[in-house]
């Protein structure tokens, strides 16, 4: 399967959005309640990628021109890596971290942490990342896990 990875920009909020949103209805809800899920869908709406494109470096992976991947990183923090689930498991998610690890060492980043969802933490582990600890917002467990980087 063919992709490009490319920076976001403001055209791709709908289509960040909608991925994200999948990836959290089909994905994440099988370790999560709907009521977290809910939640979590609040802060990717259309409006609120919006905003995250003007704070943090955010990357999409296309497939025929449509994001269908993304991943962003927040100075040391990966944030909001999510792939739509009819891509998962071809290699999308691992090509876009590698990305992110590549922008890291550019700007002098030594170790990046991820607050995982308990859904990616295979994926992250799977990286390099280990577990740091556990953080509950509400009902929400995140597994907090960092990867030192080699320059």
């Amino acid at each position: 399967m063919e992709y490009q990875v490319r920076i976001a920009t403001s055209d791709d909020a709908s289509a960040i959005s909608r991925v994200v949103i999948t990836a959290l209805r089909e994905s994440n809800a099988q370790d999560y309640p709907a009521d977290v899920i809910a939640q979590v869908e609040k802060s990717f709406a259309p409006e609120a990628v919006q905003g995250l494109l003007c704070s943090r470096s955010v990357f999409v992976a296309c497939v025929a021109g449509e994001p269908v991947a993304t991943a962003s990183l927040d100075r040391d923090v990966v944030r909001s890596v999510f792939v739509d689930p009819a891509y998962q498991g071809v290699g999308i998610g691992r090509t876009l971290m590698g990305v992110i690890h590549a922008v890291a060492v550019d700007a002098g980043v030594k170790t990046l942490r991820v607050p995982s969802s308990i859904t990616a933490q295979d994926f992250y582990a799977g990286l390099g990342y280990q577990v740091i600890r556990d953080e509950f917002h509400g009902a929400e467990r995140t597994i907090v896990m960092e990867l030192k980087l080699e320059a």
